[in-house]
Formats: structure tokens, sequence, C-alpha cells
């Protein structure tokens, strides 16, 4: 299985962003981008690859003590956008300096629990940016991103609160269509916060 940490938006919040992308699809270029779901939208905190179900069950427990660690739920606000060079537009998170500092921690205490369950190197210490991917440059073309980026940045949706660590499966696809994408099926929930 192919398991990544995550923190899924509210449906509301996701619902709001979803009309802001729409206006982006009419944009010149917009039929270059691969656009993704918004049933699928999250921000990742670490990704592990492919994971048998041995060290699955020791990162499972792993996540669930770096949730429960946590100081409590984050207050978030989906905002603003920006771009991976000309390869992939996403969208940001607003929030205060005391949040965002939470949420670096808990990425980093995920990518922890990858390691400490040998699926990431002992060396592993990404960066951590939060970001909600929107539309990827399809095959090896690249789109100018900034006229979305442009857009995207007065964007800003209601506050919401990250509740809970998710450990999520990454389902590629099996029909062969091109353009199809994975499909993301949350495995187990935490609580964030003691």
């Amino acid at each position: 299985m192919r398991l990544f940490a995550a923190l899924w938006p509210p449906p509301d919040a996701a619902r709001e962003l979803e009309r802001a992308v729409d206006a982006l699809k009419g944009l010149p270029g917009a039929d270059a981008l691969r656009w993704t779901q918004p049933e699928s939208w999250h921000f990742t905190l670490s990704f592990y690859g492919e994971v048998d179900d041995e060290k699955r069950a020791d990162l499972t427990t792993r996540l669930a003590r770096a949730a429960g660690r946590a100081p409590g739920p984050v207050p978030a606000r989906l905002a603003g956008g920006g771009r991976f060079g000309d390869r992939a537009l996403w969208a940001g998170l607003h929030m205060a300096d005391a949040d965002r500092e939470a949420l670096k921690k808990l990425a980093a205490a995920t990518t922890a629990a990858g390691r400490r369950a040998g699926l990431l190197p002992p060396d592993e210490h990404p960066s951590f940016r939060p970001h909600l991917t929107l539309a990827r440059a399809k095959g090896r073309r690249t789109t100018d991103l900034r006229p979305y980026v442009a857009q995207l940045e007065p964007f800003h949706g209601s506050s919401w609160t990250a509740r809970e660590l998710l450990l999520v499966c990454s389902v590629p696809p099996r029909s062969g269509v091109p353009g199809e994408q994975p499909r993301y099926e949350p495995l187990e929930r935490w609580p964030l916060g003691p």
C-alpha cells in the first residue's frame, strides 16, 4: 500500500475553494492542466510510499502517539495559492503563526514516525510547506501558472479546524484511461491533542 499522513479540509471549505477553482478553469491554457478532484483535496504531512502490513502496524502506533502529543486541533483557512515552477498549482493555508508552528511540528512528528517505523531514511528531514494540489501540467508539458496564482491570491475561505490526523492509502487508477487519478482512502483517524 502507498501511504501518507494528511489533514483533510471539511466539505464546506472544499466547496468554497471549488468555486474559485472553477473560475480558474476558464483561463487560457487550463486544458493543459490535469485538475485534481475536490474529494481528494488534502494536505500531505508525510509521504511513506509502499508499506507492508508489519510496518503499517508500527507506523499506526507511532502516528497515534504523534496525534495525541499534538497541542490540539489546528484552526486554519484555505487562502491564496502558489506554484511549484510551471508543473503544479496549489492552494495555501492562512493561519496564525502559533498554529503554523504547531502544524510544522505535527508534520515533523509524522516524518519521525515514518523514520522510526523504518519507512524513511534516518536523515530524511523534508521541509514542510502546507499546500493543497489543485492541478498539474499534463505529461512533460509546462504551463505558465502565474495567471492562476494571481487569480487565486484574493481567495480567502471560511475558517475551519483540523481536528484529526489521517493515515491515507493512495489507490492507483486501474482503468488505463489517460488522466485518471489515484483515489485516496483514509485508513485510520486520530484526534489531535490529548
